[in-house]
């Protein structure tokens, strides 16, 4: 009876961690360049004499859905999107570097390019600084290119290129920031990855499928609770019989 139980609890566990997983990511439909996110389980078969069939459900790891979100046109100079696989590299808050599809960049105080959570842009050299009253554009393979406010458009100035990654989805991991990292060191810059200047990439949930999802989930918890209920009735009904012939 006691393995009915404990069989059972971790069933309802884990289905009210993926509720959790999914409820988050409802909550970022409209986050820019969200992944969202899934949780991996696994079994783990109950070792001990007369329990050979029973296997307990253990949550094995978070993962995230790579595939690209809508594309969503701004006109902001500011504004950029990786087209196809790739990432932006910014600087991370304990100063290593981790990977981000959110391009509304937006300039700090200091003259930093940085994201709008204050992640400071990658270029080839580390944060990318962009002198003071100039107007920005990005180009296609990231390049940055600044004119002075009032000069004539022929005065061009290069300031930096962004630094663009595309390592292999299987060794990025994401964080609790919403940031991708790398397992170890850093990816090198890929030439083949580009930007759409003035376009932001919307979030990749599927409203219908995370909304088909929460209500199968909590069918599925309905039916553990379910089963904790038969076997507390059953353990009150055989506590009946052996009173019974005693």
């Amino acid at each position: 009876m006691d393995r009915l139980i404990y069989v059972a609890m971790t069933g309802a566990a884990q289905t009210l961690t993926q509720q959790a997983t999914v409820s988050h990511n409802l909550a970022n439909v409209g986050t820019t360049g969200f992944r969202a996110e899934y949780n991996v389980f696994r079994a783990v078969p109950v070792v001990g004499q007369g329990a050979p069939t029973r296997a307990y459900v253990l949550d094995n790891s978070v993962g995230a859905d790579f595939a690209p979100g809508p594309m969503q046109h701004t006109g902001r100079d500011l504004d950029v999107a990786v087209e196809g696989s790739g990432w932006i590299a910014v600087q991370a808050p304990g100063g290593g570097e981790a990977y981000t599809r959110n391009g509304n960049l937006q300039v700090s105080p200091n003259g930093v390019l940085q994201t709008r959570e204050g992640y400071a842009v990658m270029g080839e050299g580390g944060p990318i600084s962009l002198p003071p009253d100039t107007n920005v554009t990005i180009a296609k393979d990231g390049t940055i290119s600044a004119v002075q406010t009032g000069s004539r458009p022929s005065t061009v100035v290069t300031v930096g290129r962004i630094k663009l990654v595309d390592p292999p989805a299987a060794q990025l991991k994401k964080g609790s920031d919403g940031l991708f990292r790398l397992a170890a060191g850093a990816a090198p810059a890929d030439p083949k990855v580009t930007l759409a200047s003035g376009t932001l990439e919307g979030s990749n949930v599927n409203v219908v499928e995370a909304m088909v999802a929460m209500i199968t989930l909590a069918r599925q918890f309905d039916m553990q609770m379910k089963m904790l209920q038969n076997a507390d009735g059953n353990d009150k009904a055989a506590g009946q019989i052996l009173n019974m012939n005693r």
